[in-house]
């Protein structure tokens, strides 16, 4: 697998019973925000920049700690854009409207 940078938009819809699933989703926020990468809050999903085995490690890990913290059901959704020999950055495609 390439290590070249990809764009990763995940969104994560945690249900809890008893949990607030904002607060819960802040907790996946706080996970990619400690991971290091270049990301975007978006209103709907968070847009990651990293290679594909980081970004990887992102979801499990998201998925291991809304667990931990009571999430009994977890709809996840991600899309991927890839470009095998160049890096993809959110830059790229944010430029124009900054």
């Amino acid at each position: 697998m390439s290590e070249n940078k990809i764009n990763m938009a995940l969104q994560v819809l945690p249900q809890a019973e008893g949990k607030d699933s904002y607060a819960l989703v802040d907790e996946a926020i706080k996970i990619i925000q400690d991971s290091g990468l270049t990301y975007q809050v978006c209103p709907f999903e968070t847009v990651i920049e990293g290679n594909f085995d980081e970004l990887m490690e992102v979801v499990k890990e998201v998925h291991q700690v809304l667990e931990k913290n009571g999430t009994k059901k977890l709809m996840t959704y991600i899309k991927l854009q890839t470009v095998f020999q160049e890096d993809v950055t959110i830059d790229d495609k944010m430029r124009k409207y900054k």
